[in-house]
């Protein structure tokens, strides 16, 4: 039982540790006038780790407890866990399409052209609707499924 409690210690530390990373990617790419291609590759430098600091635990250590750990929290956390992860497809499913219409235009290496992001393609608008949906809709899940993730750490090593 000792070495649960350090693995989910540091599970929940490592979970904990990804939203900072979450934050500032977001921050720095609202921030920035213009995304040149270093902007976003810096933007998703964030983005990237602090996906890789909140799936690395759900891959290797909660999802295969899951079955074996199973209560109405920890349903709930793992619905939650799952919403969070389609809303970030579905912004995905946006985010390469309009990847590939800024590339096809050369507005990640010529930046300066006078063309607004929307006139790219017929369903820009679409495209950043369902970017900005998976996005607010994966952060938003997020934290729900982190809270509910605490309050079964809680309650399962008896800190409450």
């Amino acid at each position: 039982m000792v070495e649960d409690v350090v693995v989910a210690t540091v599970v929940a530390a490592v979970v904990t540790a990804s939203f900072p990373f979450y934050v500032y990617g977001a921050w720095y790419i609202i921030n920035q006038p213009v995304v040149t291609w270093d902007v976003l590759v810096y933007h998703l430098k964030f983005v990237v780790t602090g996906l890789v600091l909140n799936t690395v635990p759900v891959v290797f250590w909660m999802a295969p407890r899951l079955f074996d750990n199973l209560s109405s929290l920890t349903a709930l956390h793992a619905f939650l866990g799952l919403q969070a992860y389609a809303m970030l497809l579905f912004g995905l499913w946006g985010i390469v399409r309009i990847f590939q219409a800024k590339r096809a235009a050369d507005l990640y290496d010529d930046p300066d052209q006078d063309v607004s992001i929307d006139e790219l393609h017929e369903h820009m608008g679409k495209w950043r609707t369902r970017l900005r949906v998976g996005v607010f809709g994966y952060v938003f899940f997020w934290i729900l499924a982190y809270l509910v993730g605490v309050a079964r750490y809680l309650r399962w090593y008896s800190i409450l």
